[in-house]
């Protein structure tokens, strides 16, 4: 039994989100069916997160194992075949040994949040960027950014729904750049609440519009209360851009 790492690029669009569901097409479940129908193997694929219904990925982390003996660039180029023509691909495959798991060994997780400013809509990347169209104040997007660093009680920024035991977090980086009609913002931290990337992008939008301060994020993130912080930011925006383990990689 061979256990095997890769790394897949998805668009969200069509999919539920990562995890296999009842309700619609996962990335999940179009990666199990394709490893079927390469190897003839009913496995359980295990990733590094569960990215939403829309959220995108350049570099997924995901783990399987397999009692077929084969080779890496076949893993990869097989399930590749396998998986067309939806909106995913595998980069890269490589054998691991058992005790990597592509969730509970990842020590860093790494995402990307893309926000257009040009006035005119997006056409080429259209389901890939939040298309606000209007120009924000980068700067002050970035000084309160900083406000959210750290290791804090996130309530103010979970969903409802969130699953986890506790909402308090370390954020490592949380950073906005200006780039070509376009602000990215970039977080990174071991592990995220359920729409925490979000609901923080939400809230450093009404910064750069001007309707609050990183004061005013400050207030919010002490309040402990998911009604005192900003909006959702929409799912299309999203990447999950990278995934970092350490020796059991």
């Amino acid at each position: 039994m061979q256990r095997w790492k890769i790394t897949v690029e998805y668009g969200g669009g069509p999919f539920v989100g990562w995890q296999r569901q009842n309700n619609g097409p996962s990335v999940q479940a179009a990666l199990e069916q394709a490893i079927l129908g390469f190897a003839q193997e009913q496995v359980t694929l295990y990733g590094a997160g569960r990215t939403d219904s829309g959220v995108h990925a350049l570099a997924q982390v995901a783990h399987f194992d397999l009692e077929k003996p084969t080779e890496a660039d076949t893993v990869r180029d097989a399930l590749n075949q396998h998986l067309r023509p939806a909106p995913i691909v595998v980069l890269d495959a490589q054998p691991v040994s058992q005790d990597f798991h592509a969730r509970f060994s990842a020590v860093r997780r790494c995402y990307l949040y893309r926000i257009g400013e040009r006035r005119a809509p997006p056409a080429l990347e259209r389901g890939r960027i939040w298309p606000l169209m209007r120009r924000l104040d980068c700067d002050a997007m970035h000084a309160a950014a900083r406000v959210l660093v750290g290791r804090h009680d996130f309530t103010s920024f979970r969903a409802k729904e969130c699953q986890a035991d506790s909402a308090v977090k370390t954020l490592d980086v949380l950073e906005v750049r200006c780039a070509v009609d376009e602000l990215h913002v970039t977080a990174e931290a071991r592990s995220f609440l359920h729409h925490q990337v979000r609901n923080m992008v939400g809230t450093l939008v009404w910064v750069g519009q001007g309707r609050w301060t990183a004061a005013d994020v400050e207030t919010a993130l002490a309040a402990r209360d998911r009604a005192a912080a900003g909006p959702t930011a929409p799912a299309m925006g999203l990447y999950l851009t990278r995934v970092d383990y350490g020796k059991k990689s």
